[in-house]
């Protein structure tokens, strides 16, 4: 061999690289895909959210009872949610509502598990609608009684009680606020769900 000859030497592939490397970016679909499981999980709180402040609307309603120490021969001061049919539908939509959204969460749990899929997350869009329009009459309803219960009404005759009836009347204003706190995370369930059936 002359000094002037180069020697070639082959060295082979290894092989990650003769097979190529996998990306390290996600696909668009990956990231979809990841957004929409923050989504169901998201979903998901907000439903353990809902059902604690219905449920609690619910109990604190039928738990409000007050009697006044004082009676006369013929009558005894009391005041009961069931005194009112008003106060009545409230206890029973917010136990409708709460066990609905119990019953929900499988579904929610399936949007995670699966994110692509569509029908579980629009059933659930459209009972989430009954169960606000449900929750809002209830609260609604229940709100003017409570409205009267605290400041009367002179054109009706209608005595303001709450000076009274003081722990009868904040049970029942308890309960209201509650119902009000779950109107507000149903309405963002409702937007969430349209929000991700957008982005199929």
């Amino acid at each position: 061999m002359k000094s002037g000859d180069h020697a070639t030497i082959d060295v082979p592939e290894s092989s990650a690289v003769a097979k190529g490397k996998a990306p390290l970016i996600a696909t668009p679909r990956e990231q979809k895909s990841g957004f929409k499981k923050g989504l169901g999980i998201f979903d998901f709180l907000l439903r353990l959210g809902a059902i604690i402040s219905a449920l609690a609307a619910a109990a604190t309603m039928g738990t409000s009872d007050e009697t006044l120490p004082f009676f006369t021969q013929f009558f005894q001061f009391e005041a009961s949610y069931d005194d009112l049919p008003t106060f009545m539908f409230f206890v029973i939509a917010m136990a409708l509502v709460g066990g609905y959204l119990v019953l929900s969460l499988p579904f929610s749990i399936v949007t995670i598990v699966r994110p692509h899929a569509v029908a579980p997350r629009l059933l659930l869009f459209i009972l989430d609608i009954v169960a606000l329009t449900l929750t809002t009459a209830a609260g609604a309803a229940a709100a003017a009684i409570v409205y009267l219960a605290h400041n009367g009404n002179p054109n009706t005759n209608w005595l303001a009680i709450c000076q009274q009836f003081g722990d009868f009347c904040q049970k029942v204003s308890g309960a209201v606020v509650a119902s009000f706190v779950t109107v507000v995370v149903l309405m963002s369930l409702i937007l969430l769900s349209g929000f991700a059936l957008k982005k199929h």
